[in-house]
């Protein structure tokens, strides 16, 4: 198809969210639509299309999306009003332990954290959608299992969780340098 490069870039640019390429084939409702094949070539020459540009195609867990290069998102973030949603350090804390020992029960992550997980910790990544319930124990209380969502790992423009930085990385990262990198993934998905 002649200019499916053209259509997949505008499916890209209309949509709020991450499409993949199940999505980009039900646009063309039986309308002759593009293999897999075609689908991947058009997204190879989008993704060279914007190499030297400010815009990027990047896959995430969801899908693709188009998204401003972080060397520009200093200037694009003047522009949203609303500051991004400050975390706190335990939020952090909790989400880290879930994305890395995943599945986990809350009084395992109290455990290591050496206090109690608050309710609204927990309510803010479930409502955020970065965690969710996927199972529950076979211990006395049967305690929910908490693990990451395809949201989480799109939030933070990765496309699996093997792509978050090893445990010895996190380590050496200044505190002030780990807050921002999920402030300025909110405020990405804030769009």
């Amino acid at each position: 198809m002649e200019n499916l490069s053209l259509i997949i870039e505008a499916l890209l640019f209309s949509s709020s969210r991450p499409l993949n390429e199940k999505e980009i084939i039900s646009a063309f409702e039986n309308k002759n639509p593009p293999s897999s094949i075609e689908i991947k070539e058009a997204l190879a020459s989008i993704k060279d299309k914007y190499a030297d540009n400010s815009i990027e195609l990047v896959k995430v867990a969801s899908g693709y999306r188009l998204r401003i290069k972080q060397e520009y998102s200093s200037w694009v973030a003047k522009l949203w009003e609303a500051k991004p949603q400050k975390y706190s350090r335990a939020l952090l804390e909790t989400l880290a332990l879930i994305a890395y020992k995943q599945p986990i029960t809350r009084g395992e992550i109290e455990e290591v954290r050496g206090v109690s997980v608050s309710s609204q910790i927990i309510r803010t990544l479930l409502d955020r959608s970065w965690i969710k319930i996927v199972g529950h124990r076979d211990v006395p209380g049967k305690p929910a299992l908490f693990s990451t969502t395809k949201d989480f790992l799109d939030d933070l423009n990765l496309s699996k969780l093997s792509d978050l930085p090893d445990l010895p990385e996190i380590q050496n990262i200044p505190e002030e340098a780990q807050i921002p990198l999920l402030n300025e993934a909110s405020a990405d998905n804030s769009k």
